[in-house]
């Protein structure tokens, strides 16, 4: 649920393709939104305007889609948090296309998923889910202690990103939280090998991570071929502005892609993902 995070998934894409095989990719949930520790807004109706503000800001640096109308900041990450992991057990692809959807929850339409029957509403239509196992697995007690040890990680940072330098408009300096701690910035990558450990906190050009990886492993990260656009909405399903340019230059659209039109870009879904999220909660898009 974090603006940052979602204006980082361009690179992020990008990072996973060319590692692929060669690493262990670890999401840990950090629980932005914490309503287990965090008091209600005294009014939810200007925090939203306060909050879509700020979300605009940093869409203005990361050039993310950003939804029209915010309905209300999100109550709780919990669900959504929950939900991610739930989904991680039903195999990698199922976990990235259900994750993809409950951010875009936020990020394009407006509506988080602060609720577990959200949380699962967002991932029906994700191809292979079960999404009664989804929600079974969301609330059992591993799921649960998994996303606490998620939390409790996040409030534990290196000391490294206690105080960082750089020109990035999100550097990722540790944040204070309301229980007296600080956690990760968001978003946050550590790069661990036997032989060391490099972090890069906040929001960075893939080559901050290239230069990460290289100087731990010289030689790991492969050069990639892009992908075609109708190869790169056939395997990711979804792609704003920034991550079509970043994974699949090129002329576009593909044939079949549908448009949904932002009040600051576009997101382009494959037509077999827009024919799934049209027969549930997801609006049609407005644009040609």
């Amino acid at each position: 649920m974090c603006p940052w995070a979602w204006g980082s998934e361009p690179v992020f894409r990008r990072l996973r393709t060319a590692l692929e095989g060669r690493v262990r990719w670890r999401r840990a949930y950090a629980v932005l939104f914490d309503d287990e520790v965090d008091d209600p807004a005294p009014d939810p109706s200007a925090e939203t305007a306060w909050y879509a503000r700020y979300v605009e800001e940093i869409s203005s640096h990361t050039g993310a889609p950003r939804a029209a109308v915010l309905s209300r900041v999100a109550a709780s990450s919990w669900p959504s948090s929950l939900v991610a992991v739930a989904a991680e057990l039903q195999g990698a692809d199922v976990a990235e296309g259900v994750l993809r959807r409950l951010r875009e929850t936020v990020f394009v339409l407006g509506d988080p998923a602060d609720t577990l029957e959200r949380a699962v509403a967002a991932a029906r239509g994700v191809p292979g889910v079960d999404t009664h196992r989804l929600r079974t697995d969301a609330v059992s007690a591993a799921s649960r202690a998994r996303v606490e040890r998620d939390r409790a990680e996040a409030r534990r940072p290196v000391a490294e990103v206690r105080s960082v330098r750089c020109d990035s408009p999100h550097p990722g300096s540790a944040k204070e939280t309301s229980e007296g701690g600080f956690r990760y910035a968001l978003p946050t990558l550590l790069v661990r090998t036997p032989s060391g450990r490099r972090t890069v906190p906040g929001w960075r050009p893939y080559a901050a991570y290239a230069a990460a990886f290289e100087e731990l492993s010289p030689g790991l990260l492969k050069a990639c071929a892009p992908l075609s656009p109708a190869e790169a909405l056939e395997r990711h399903r979804s792609l704003t502005g920034p991550e079509r340019r970043l994974l699949a230059p090129g002329a576009w659209p593909p044939p079949g892609a549908v448009r949904v039109d932002g009040p600051n870009g576009p997101v382009w879904l494959h037509s077999d993902e827009a024919s799934a999220r049209f027969g549930s909660s997801f609006r049609p898009p407005s644009g040609p």
